[in-house]
Formats: C-alpha cells, structure tokens, sequence
C-alpha cells in the first residue's frame, strides 16, 4: 500500500522510495545554477520506469507530479523553458489519476505529467505563438494531440516557449522572453520546439508535444542532446496547432507536422502511439497502422550515412561524430555506406524545398510588401540559383509555378523510395552546427559561423529539408559531444510511413551504443 505521504514528505524525505526495482533516495542538493533543488530519482526516469512505479504504488501520481513541480520552480528561472504553468489543474488531474489507478484502469500514460508547445491549443490557457497583440488569448478546446494525450492519462502542466510566429531555429519572444539552453545557458536550445528540449534536458518532465515545419523537432533535439522524431506527413492530426484566434480546422499543412520528444527513444513511439491516426476518425477508435520495424537488430540494418550537402558546408565537429558513429554501427554489424546512386540530387530538394517552404510564408505577406518582392524575385537572373534567390522565388511563387515544383518533389519522392529498396535508413545531420550563441540581430543580418566561415543564416535548413520535402520520417538521435561538451545528434530518416523503423533503429543505437546524457550541472 502507497503511504499517505505529505508533498514535503515527499520531496525531502530521506526514505527511499523504487523506481522499476531501482532505489532512489531523497535529497536536497544544489542545483545548476546554484538553487537548493530537491532529488529524489525521478528527474531523468523514462515512462515505462514511472509508470511501474505507479502502478506498484511505489509513488503517487500526486507525488510525481509535485516532484515535477518542485523542479521546474527550483531551475526554470534562467532556463526559463515552461512559460506557461498549469500547476493547480495539474495537481487535480494527478488526483483523478490516482484515483483511476486505484480501480485498475491501464492507459499508457495514466499519471504521467509532461508539458506541451505554448503553439498547441489548451483549452482555458494562452496560445500566443509568441505574437505580442494576443498575449492574453485563450483557447477553448484542446489540440487533438493534447486530448489524446489527456485521454492517455498524461497530465499537463503547461506550456513551453516558441519563437515569434515559430519561425526562428532560436527560442524568444517579447511576451515570454528567451529560453536558453541547459548545456550553455549563453546558446540557443533550438526552435521552435526550443522550450520543450530545454524542458526535457532539464529534467522536468520524461515526454513533450512539439511541431516541425523547419526543423523544429529535430534542431532543438539536436541542440539539448534529446530525441525527437519528425513523423511521416499527415500521420499526426494538426488541428489546434493554430494561430492565435484563427479557426481550429481539421486540415492538413503542407510540409509541418505534429510530433512527440523525449529523453529516450521508447519514450518517443509510446507518445506517437497515443497522437497518430487520421483526425475525425478518432472518435470510433480508430487507429492508423503502421507497418513493423524492418529489424529488431542493428545487426540487420542497411545504413547510408550522408554527412556532407553540396550547397552548404557541415561542421567537422559534427563531422568526425557522425564518422565515428558509423565505425560504431559498423562494429555493432550494420551494413553501413557512405555514398550511394540512389541518393537524390541534395542540391536540387534543397532549392525545391526552399520554393515551397518559402511559398507558405508568402500566403500570409502583406500585399504590398508581396508586390515589392514580386519586382525583387523578376530581376534575379534566371542563373542564380542560389538558395537566397529561391527564398524570394518561393514567397512570390504562382501557383503555375508551385504545381511544377511539386511535379519535382513527386519526382523526389519516387527516388526516395528507389533507394530504400536497397536502404533501411539514412543517418545526416540535423543540423550543420551544434548549438550557437543568442543572435537576436534581424535575420537578415545575421550569419551561419561553420568553422571560422559565414554563410547566410537561412542556408540552414539544407538539412532539416532532406527529410521534410519528401515527408519522410525523421527521428532525431544524440550521438556525441563536442570537444566543449555540447550535444551532437544526427537525424534518421527512413521509408513514408515506417516510422517504426527509425524508432526501432533509434531504440537499438541507445541500447547498444548510448543515448541521452543529461547536462553535466543538472541533477
């Protein structure tokens, strides 16, 4: 039987209490950044350890979620990850938990606390996405993927900080400030998925809801050495991952989607279990399926590793990680390659890629600065085809001219499929750098330092464009550190709709050769 401890109790007990039969002691101990924060084993468990704790009644999930609770308020000062704090609600959900548990119910995430993206709609807090004339709007209703997590048993304690309209690879706004990173709290944790990852890394909470049109799950998993995974296009439902006061329509984005985070690969198919399937059809349970894994060992897998990209340099930092990897995956039995026929022309998806990202920001321009840059796109000379000038191409784009680009990404996604005849997965970077310091400048006036060079800023998205432009499947994966002790992480993109077989690969890279670290200062 589960004693009738006290939240104090709890939290500075010195008893020891088991997770999955592993003792954990209660302590108070200083924190990272010099806080008195209190310890007891949880911070860094997993969903499946959490959960046979609760179901063993080794703890509450009233015990668990002050313990989350306690954590956040101790360090997410200088952090400052989880902007928008659902605390109370959070503490009776927890209570209604525990009651469920008590009469047997089994839901995959029954008392788990997480938090969500501040872009994602709860019902009764603010949405914002970081605009500041909407600071105080509320939503209504929650996001299909937050009310199938509630349904699960998840218990929401609030939300994670975004940049301005989701747009940066950077985590700040003027309503909520800026995130920083736990690794290095002078560098980014990403974006926009930047507040998740830093809550992750931090050790608030085991699982998050995050968004991807840009990178966004996959650069911030990167950054905080965490794991994210980008699922196939349209597999996730994108209803209330809305803007502010806009409609929260059943309907698909080209490009974006909805996916889960976490600290452990497992962690990340168990959250994806819970929010996949078509949306209206929901209501009658039903679930979209998704094929097998194609191996449950490295062993079997068929690996093309592709660390360079014609268009834009990649660090050799991040460079010499990935080739040191793949001797691991080598060593560990997977057939691993450095090049291959079948790869598509990198430098041909990333000009495609940028024509049709860049043509989902232009929907939205003001006439007249559209008109202005209609004039800008004309007088490029139709050689340049640098990515700068498929930037304004793409904001401009006719829909004469969307239609031929996506003809190209049809074709695009015909090779893909070619290659993984012959492929299980290829591994790249998610990004071409490891976390970099706040640059608030104009993005227009900033610049990519790769290696003591510059290049534009916005040339980035290289490679977070391999796997979105196809709608590929993409889990992102730590695999190192830097000589400084910042994360390194690659990206693993697979088949259209295999999901499970990224996850799988995912899984067994953590088991056999080590996954997430957490920060050497945290707790």
């Amino acid at each position: 039987m589960r004693s009738n401890k006290s939240r104090r109790d709890f939290l500075t007990g010195a008893g020891a209490i088991a997770v999955a039969g592993l003792p954990i002691a209660a302590a108070r101990s200083t924190g990272a950044l010099g806080q008195t924060v209190t310890t007891s084993g949880l911070e860094y468990r997993t969903v499946a350890e959490l959960a046979s704790g609760l179901a063993r009644r080794q703890f509450s999930a009233a015990e668990l979620v002050e313990h989350a609770i306690a954590r956040i308020e101790a360090l997410d000062g200088p952090i400052n990850a989880v902007v928008v704090r659902d605390f109370e609600r959070g503490r009776s959900a927890a209570v209604q938990a525990d009651a469920a548990l008590r009469r047997g119910e089994a839901r995959p995430l029954l008392g788990i606390p997480m938090t969500v993206k501040e872009s994602f709609h709860v019902a009764g807090l603010p949405t914002t996405w970081g605009i500041p004339r909407f600071k105080d709007w509320r939503a209504t209703q929650d996001a299909v993927v937050v009310a199938r997590a509630k349904a699960a048993g998840a218990v929401v304690l609030g939300k994670t900080n975004v940049p301005l309209l989701l747009s940066d690879v950077q985590s700040f706004n003027e309503i909520y400030g800026t995130t920083n990173n736990p690794w290095d709290l002078t560098r980014t944790p990403g974006g926009s998925s930047g507040g998740s990852a830093a809550a992750l890394a931090a050790g608030y909470v085991p699982i998050e809801l995050g968004s991807d049109l840009n990178g966004s799950l996959r650069a911030p998993a990167h950054y905080c050495g965490v794991f994210a995974h980008k699922p196939s296009l349209g597999l996730v439902p994108l209803r209330g991952h809305t803007p502010p006061a806009t409609p929260a329509l059943p309907v698909e984005i080209d490009l974006a989607v909805a996916g889960p985070m976490a600290r452990s690969a497992a962690d990340l198919e168990l959250l994806l279990n819970v929010i996949a399937g078509p949306d209206e059809p929901m209501a009658t349970g039903y679930r979209m399926a998704l094929g097998p894994p194609r191996h449950d060992r490295l062993q079997g897998f068929r690996v093309l590793i592709v660390d360079t990209h014609p268009l834009l340099p990649t660090a050799q930092s991040i460079r010499t990680a990935i080739d040191r990897f793949a001797e691991k995956l080598e060593k560990a039995g997977a057939k691993v390659a450095r090049s291959s026929p079948l790869l598509p022309d990198l430098a041909q998806m990333a000009r495609t890629y940028m024509l049709l990202l860049m043509s989902l920001a232009g929907a939205d321009m003001p006439a007249e600065a559209h008109r202005r840059l209609q004039g800008v796109a004309a007088g490029l000379p139709a050689e340049d085809q640098s990515l700068s000038a498929m930037r304004v191409r793409g904001i401009v784009l006719s829909h004469r001219d969307w239609i031929a680009a996506d003809n190209v990404r049809r074709a695009i996604q015909q090779q893909w499929r070619d290659l993984f005849r012959e492929w299980d997965v290829v591994v790249c970077p998610a990004e071409p750098i490891p976390a970099f310091p706040h640059d608030h400048a104009p993005r227009e006036a900033r610049r990519l330092d790769i290696d003591g060079r510059d290049f534009p800023f916005s040339d980035r998205v290289v490679w977070p464009g391999v796997a979105t432009l196809p709608g590929l499947p993409a889990t992102a994966v730590p695999i190192a550190r830097t000589e400084t002790g910042l994360p390194i992480g690659v990206q693993v993109i697979g088949p259209y709709l295999e999901d499970r077989t990224t996850l799988a690969f995912a899984r067994l890279v953590e088991r056999e050769l080590g996954g997430f670290v957490r920060p050497p200062r945290f707790i």
